[in-house]
């Protein structure tokens, strides 16, 4: 089985897909075979356009992707922009077509990166939502929150809804160049003072992959 690393976020459009393609980019260039997954993308009118941008570019870093189309990458789409329960109107997710994309993924790669849809508590139908594909996948949570104002009670909810579950987490700050400058002054110190190791993902991408990495 592959190292399977779950890229979620405090909300959506924080920066998952970004986080995603930075982390293929890494560990390509340590020498691994990595690969992407996007079980579930909403908003899909004729093309899955997340699913579709990370193929692009696991093709470049993973020759043996050569292969694999966009249906692999996102077996389940719905049109409907909207929380994949909502979407579907209500349809049981198919967890038999996830597992096999899962399996013919996993044959191209060590590791591999798999991103969710909006935050934790996105509900995918009446049993589960999003944060319960991580203990499914049995991924190690990468979670992606924001450097704006709120970002301390965002990080917070969704820190404490991993540690409710039990999973182990990673929390990294996406912080967009407006951001940077009041992050410093209104929500890092915060962050510091209370041992938060402040990783951020454009910044120290090679140390986040180093933590997800090593976790065993």
């Amino acid at each position: 089985m592959a190292k399977r690393i779950f890229v979620s976020a405090t909300n959506t459009d924080i920066g998952k897909t970004y986080t995603t393609k930075l982390l293929l980019k890494e560990f390509a260039s340590r020498g691994f075979r990595v690969g992407v997954f996007k079980p579930i993308e909403t908003g899909v009118e004729k093309v899955a356009h997340d699913a579709l941008e990370l193929l692009a570019y696991v093709k470049e870093v993973n020759y043996e992707f050569k292969e694999i189309d966009i249906e692999d990458i996102a077996p389940i789409t719905y049109r409907l922009p909207a929380a994949p329960y909502v979407a579907s109107n209500n349809e049981e997710i198919d967890f038999k077509k996830i597992d096999s994309a899962l399996e013919k993924l996993e044959k191209l790669c060590d590791i591999l990166i798999i991103e969710g849809a909006g935050g934790l508590y996105v509900p995918i139908d009446d049993k589960y939502m999003m944060i319960d594909l991580i203990s499914y996948f049995k991924a190690y949570a990468l979670l992606v929150t924001h450097c704006s104002l709120g970002c301390i009670n965002d990080t917070l909810l969704s820190k404490k809804a991993l540690e409710d579950k039990k999973l182990p987490y990673t929390i990294v700050f996406n912080c967009k160049e407006r951001e940077d400058n009041s992050f410093s002054q209104v929500s890092e110190p915060y962050f510091t003072k209370n041992n938060f190791e402040v990783l951020k993902v454009s910044e120290n991408i090679d140390t986040i992959c180093d933590v997800l990495y090593n976790y065993k």
